[in-house]
């Protein structure tokens, strides 16, 4: 089995970036399949572009633009890409990183499929700060993935202790053309509406309506990372009234439009 060395990915690398225990790498993938592999270190693996068949000893992923995933260093797993583009951006953490922040990996074991997007937020932010890479690009990015392990440690607890209902309804969540209004999800659901919007934001860390605008911003932000999308039809695919909708939760979030973020990430 290949063992990878520290920031090797196969694939093309349009950039690779150092920090301070960090490598990340923006990758178009190559191989129409890679055979059994693992890495050195822990990292992310956040799909941008494109599809993949991932499988480890345990769970098979299939992913598509905005799939998200935590390895342990001790995952070992294949790939199968169809014959498509597809690009990935990673992040790969040295046992260094983990100490400095006290931050125990064996808290994170085997590979995590990352739904939350709240977590795939915080991971655009890292994508971002990796394109202006400047003096104050570190600090942020390490930011973040202090805040990405405390999020997906409490998610882990979290769901250990959820009833079925939140299960279904992350599903729901992520399902295309819902109607997402709380009388209609609490009928599929079962459950009363006071019910659901007063115990929402305890299994799910912020407010539905706030989720769900997380979930529709991440979508816009690969199909802005693709740079082959006009802004009108980002808004249209992923579900805002018009282009001033989607530019101002855009900016409500980024503090910026979508065109100066396409700006620092093309």
């Amino acid at each position: 089995m290949n063992k990878l060395k520290t920031g090797e990915f196969f694939g093309t690398h349009y950039q690779k970036s150092a920090f301070e225990n960090i490598i990340i790498t923006d990758t178009e993938y190559t191989h129409s399949k890679v055979d059994w592999h693992h890495h050195e270190y822990p990292y992310f693996t956040y799909l941008l572009q494109g599809k993949l068949f991932e499988s480890n000893k345990k769970e098979s992923y299939y992913l598509e633009p905005g799939s998200l995933l935590f390895h342990n260093w001790q995952d070992a797993h294949y790939n199968i890409k169809p014959s498509e583009y597809t690009r990935g951006f990673h992040i790969e953490l040295n046992e260094k990183w983990f100490s400095n922040y006290n931050i125990q990996i064996t808290d994170f074991e085997g590979s995590i499929n990352l739904k939350n997007p709240l977590i795939k937020n915080l991971m655009n932010r890292v994508f971002i700060e990796s394109k202006i890479n400047d003096q104050y690009s570190n600090l942020s990015i390490e930011s973040s993935l202090i805040d990405i392990f405390g999020s997906i440690k409490k998610t882990e607890e979290k769901t250990l202790k959820r009833p079925i209902w939140v299960n279904n309804l992350q599903e729901l969540l992520f399902e295309e053309n819902i109607n997402y209004s709380l009388k209609n999800l609490s009928a599929i659901l079962e459950i009363h509406p006071i019910h659901l919007s007063r115990e929402f934001s305890r299994y799910f860390g912020t407010t539905l309506g706030n989720y769900i605008r997380f979930i529709k911003l991440n979508k816009a932000f690969c199909l802005l990372a693709s740079n082959k999308f006009s802004m009108t039809e980002i808004c249209y695919k992923c579900g805002f009234y018009d282009q001033s909708h989607f530019i101002t939760n855009f900016k409500s979030v980024y503090k910026t439009t979508p065109s100066n973020i396409l700006k620092q990430i093309s």
